[in-house]
């Protein structure tokens, strides 16, 4: 009898012990998986020594990490659902500002194009950078992108009133009039936007801002440019010449390749000057209205249909008739970050997550630290990036957010 009891007691001990390692097991996966953000600590990165230098809050502080460590699992997993509370927990999770840093900025709203087609997680760190509740925000996705990226998308931007998709979609291919006819769309999306914006801005979702939203008011408010448009360019190159002289198809979703055996193009219609130039830009919503409405900047966008990359002349040559222009544009890793601050352009271009995901970290924050820095109202706890602490404190604060 004995005997029997004590196996009784060895056998309900055993499976105590298998229950809590089953149990911990699946609190891990669970962990693992879960799309409301509550992963803790698992897949963040320690900040790089290498942003030391100008991240003087990790200085000596190895623990300082990233507070959302799987951004694009968290929204691949909340798919399309909405609501009050969905939103609300996104906007705090993913660390969203909520209200406008100050009346300087509040007076003078800026409107965004976002071109966008993969890259999830990038775009959610390029809107969170430049979203400010003033502004209004173009998405456009493009046509070919998978069903769930447009749906992630979709729910990320359904959670912001000033932020929406582009009501049409073109399958944009490199080069081609489609990535051209992208911006125009949401051009016109915007101009129906009932925010009073005063310059819209055109990125990719592989930029990322240097100057805060502040410095960017500051900056389009400035005696150099408060009524100009910025657009790069030039006379066009005899050596590239040949993008505007031949004709081209476009292979849709492929490439663009000059047309067999066609002929010449004829010159530009009004007798415009070609220039060329980048696609980047800072346009006055009167030159947006102008470019939407005027019967020479269409009979220049008819023209363009078969050039090669027209976004790169179409803008800068259409500028020229009325204004003025600047603007640059690379591509980084951690080593160029220094160069990136102390050159002060208004974004860099561009970043991939998978080739140097520590530069996008250190970048991002060291722009939010100085966008908190000059905010005059006060900060709420959510607008912080990065926290300070042990795996058992980040993941506390990451759960009770």
């Amino acid at each position: 009898m004995l005997q029997l009891e004590g196996a009784k007691c060895s056998f309900l001990f055993c499976l105590g012990i298998c229950m809590l390692i089953c149990s911990v097991i699946y609190l891990r996966a669970m962990a693992g998986t879960d799309p409301q953000g509550q992963s803790g600590p698992l897949g963040c990165r320690p900040f790089s020594k290498y942003c030391q230098a100008f991240l003087p809050s990790t200085k000596g502080s190895p623990a300082w990490q990233r507070r959302d460590c799987q951004v694009e699992r968290y929204l691949l997993g909340m798919g399309s659902r909405g609501g009050d509370q969905h939103c609300s927990r996104l906007v705090r999770e993913l660390h969203f500002i909520t209200s406008p840093l100050s009346r300087e900025e509040e007076d003078y709203p800026l409107a965004f194009i976002l071109t966008v087609h993969k890259e999830l997680e990038l775009l959610v760190r390029l809107l969170r950078a430049i979203y400010t509740p003033q502004n209004v925000y173009c998405v456009h996705v493009d046509a070919k992108a998978p069903r769930e990226y447009r749906e992630a998308v979709e729910s990320l931007v359904g959670c912001f009133p000033n932020v929406f998709l582009a009501s049409h979609s073109e399958m944009v291919t490199y080069a081609s009039f489609s990535r051209l006819q992208a911006d125009i769309n949401c051009m016109r999306d915007l101009t129906a936007s009932p925010v009073p914006w005063r310059k819209v801005l055109n990125l990719c979702g592989q930029d990322f801002p240097v100057k805060s939203n502040l410095e960017l008011v500051r900056y389009m408010q400035s005696k150099e440019w408060r009524d100009r448009n910025m657009t790069p360019g030039i006379k066009q190159p005899a050596a590239m010449r040949h993008r505007t002289q031949l004709q081209y198809r476009e292979v849709r979703g492929s490439h663009v390749a000059p047309k067999r055996g066609g002929p010449k193009k004829g010159a530009p219609p009004h007798r415009l000057q070609i220039y060329f130039g980048t696609a980047y830009y800072a346009l006055t919503k009167t030159f947006v209205e102008f470019v939407l409405r005027s019967h020479v900047s269409r009979d220049l966008l008819e023209w363009s249909k078969d050039t090669f990359s027209p976004d790169e002349h179409y803008w800068v040559t259409l500028n020229h008739i009325k204004g003025h222009y600047v603007r640059d544009i690379c591509i980084y890793g951690l080593e160029d970050l220094q160069w990136i601050i102390d050159r002060n352009s208004m974004f860099a271009n561009k970043f991939e997550s998978k080739s140097f995901p520590e530069a996008l970290d250190c970048l991002e924050q060291w722009h939010r630290d100085k966008v908190l820095q000059q905010a005059m109202v006060p900060i709420q706890s959510w607008w912080q990036l990065a926290t300070q602490g042990n795996a058992t404190s980040l993941f506390n604060a990451t759960v009770g957010l």
